[in-house]
């Protein structure tokens, strides 16, 4: 029989924080004040995408900043969103992990050797509060081919979930599901997997002010980077002692009490991550600007070390990478961080002509540079144009739109759109985010696990590299 003593329960959940550390010591105090308030019958759960490589606390610590934040809230257990599951290796997450104090739930990862979850995630978990017997499914969004270049196997969410749903379902009093999939699947989910009463969603950064509620499912959802902490109150039904899903608010947490300690200890983190990456890994004799609305030095290093590193016969990438040029004289890992931030990674595709051409035009129409992009890992502020290397491009700006390029060729070989070419490029570009047409390569092979700004550092150290991104490969036609 239930224990009937205790008749509320508060749920308290964050995701997709980002590394938004300001708003985690906001949410802290909040955390704080809602434990007293409620005498200590909360759980507070995370869904994923805590960590964030953009943030040099979390790339300076390799994510032992967010840790030590996790364990001061006092969460009693998470989920993994992509930013750790992708930007991290699986030894990567094992050591920042190793000091986490509470439960890592994901039910559908498994470590490709041993057929089984890495040591530090359990597929589900049952947890007792405040005499509710809780049971937790954790899911992150099934990315299969880049998990399998990590050593780690995606399996369906769906079924996984419904999997440990039949498990858990005669054991608890509540069954929620933490799950970084996105709205639509949340909504699938409901639909389709008896048994759950609450669904706390993310990826999606979706912002659900008061729970969705499908057949006798909850959905609910805090929206992104810490800006509210969402709240669920579960109920025992007077007659039935049975739990289930009463009211859920988002809370606004973007002013207020700042928690002490979670501050005191970011303070430390991130000083400790200015010093780990103050050192120097090349020197240059010239200053590097970069431009979005043309061709500039910076941009053209990048293109280079992209097409070098994926052994292309030419390479595009985008300007909007790279968020300032190098200054001439000493380059360190943070100022390569702070340039290019996002936790992209190259990769090699087979590429139509048609596909080239047609991405080169768009990269001299402003309006299409200018575009402000969002998501797949993406940190900069606008697209930009494009940048090359191992082609040559003749256009003539003051013609029509889409009818600027007049040629562009591979060592003097002029593309044809019906030709197919090596092309080294960004994984942001195959989900058809900023130049579309790029996505539409075949033989895709992502190259895990280096960033962009772990190719600017290999390029910045090879000999000739930083005088060959001078050489221009965009040339107007002048009249004779």
């Amino acid at each position: 029989m239930p224990d009937t003593n205790q008749k509320t329960l508060t749920i308290l959940y964050t995701n997709d924080l980002h590394s938004h550390f300001g708003a985690m010591k906001r949410i802290a105090s909040m955390v704080n004040e809602l434990r007293l308030q409620h005498n200590g019958a909360v759980l507070l759960l995370d869904i994923g995408d805590h960590m964030d490589r953009a943030a040099p606390e979390t790339e300076g610590t390799m994510g032992q900043a967010n840790v030590d934040v996790l364990n001061l809230t006092g969460y009693d257990a998470i989920t993994i969103g992509n930013n750790e599951g992708l930007t991290f290796t699986p030894e990567q997450l094992d050591q920042a992990y190793a000091g986490l104090a509470c439960e890592i739930v994901c039910g559908n990862l498994l470590d490709a050797r041993t057929g089984k979850p890495p040591e530090w995630m359990k597929r589900h978990a049952m947890l007792e509060r405040a005499g509710f017997k809780v049971g937790l499914i954790g899911a992150t969004a099934a990315y299969v081919e880049f998990y399998k270049l990590l050593g780690l196997t995606a399996l369906d969410p769906l079924e996984e979930i419904a999997r440990s749903v039949k498990e858990l379902r005669s054991e608890v009093d509540l069954v929620i599901v933490m799950s970084h999939l996105g709205l639509s699947f949340d909504r699938q989910l409901a639909e389709q997997v008896p048994g759950i009463d609450l669904i706390l969603g993310g990826h999606t950064h979706h912002l659900l002010e008061e729970p969705l509620r499908i057949g006798q499912t909850a959905i609910a959802a805090a929206g992104k980077f810490g800006r509210h902490l969402g709240q669920i109150t579960v109920e025992r039904d007077a007659l039935t002692g049975l739990a289930k899903v009463v009211s859920g608010i988002c809370l606004p947490a973007e002013s207020g009490p700042e928690d002490y300690s979670v501050a005191e200890a970011l303070e430390i983190h991130r000083h400790r991550a200015v010093e780990r990456m103050a050192r120097t890994v090349a020197v240059i004799e010239e200053e590097l600007p970069v431009r979005y609305d043309q061709e500039s030095p910076f941009g053209n290093l990048l293109a280079q070390a992209v097409r070098r590193f994926t052994g292309s016969d030419l390479s595009i990438v985008n300007s909007g990478q790279l968020l300032s040029g190098l200054p001439a004289g000493e380059i360190s890992e943070g100022m390569l961080h702070e340039r290019c931030p996002s936790p992209i990674n190259p990769c090699r595709m087979n590429l139509p002509g048609k596909h080239i051409l047609y991405s080169l035009e768009q990269s001299l129409i402003a309006e299409i540079t200018d575009k402000a992009i969002y998501g797949f890992g993406f940190r900069g502020k606008q697209l930009g144009g494009i940048c090359v290397d191992g082609m040559e491009i003749l256009y003539d700006p003051n013609a029509l739109p889409y009818h600027k390029i007049i040629e562009a060729s591979i060592q003097g070989v002029p593309i044809v759109p019906e030709g197919v070419y090596s092309v080294g490029t960004l994984d942001m570009f195959t989900f058809g985010i900023g130049y579309e047409c790029l996505k539409e390569g075949s033989s895709q092979e992502y190259l895990l696990p280096e960033f962009l700004r772990d190719l600017l550092r290999m390029e910045l150290q090879t000999a000739g590299a930083v005088e060959s991104c001078f050489y221009h490969r965009w040339r107007i036609r002048t009249e004779s």
